[in-house]
């Protein structure tokens, strides 16, 4: 997706968002930026561990019963 944009259409999106937001504001909107994305890597990285580990006890289980 990036790569469609190149390095001209990425400089123009900067200088849009600092003629909107201004120099003051810009430290504050990448430190929010980045805590949202590092909330949402945990919160998936929460959600997949307990599917990776149960499958394997399982049939570990299953096959002791038997």
């Amino acid at each position: 997706m990036l790569t469609s944009i190149g390095i001209p259409g990425l400089i123009l999106i900067l200088i849009i968002v600092l003629i909107i937001f201004g120099p003051k504001k810009l430290p504050e909107i990448g430190k929010a930026t980045g805590q949202t994305l590092k909330e949402f890597k945990n919160s998936t990285k929460d959600l997949t561990e307990p599917f990776d580990d149960n499958p394997k006890k399982d049939s570990s289980d299953n096959n002791e019963i038997k």
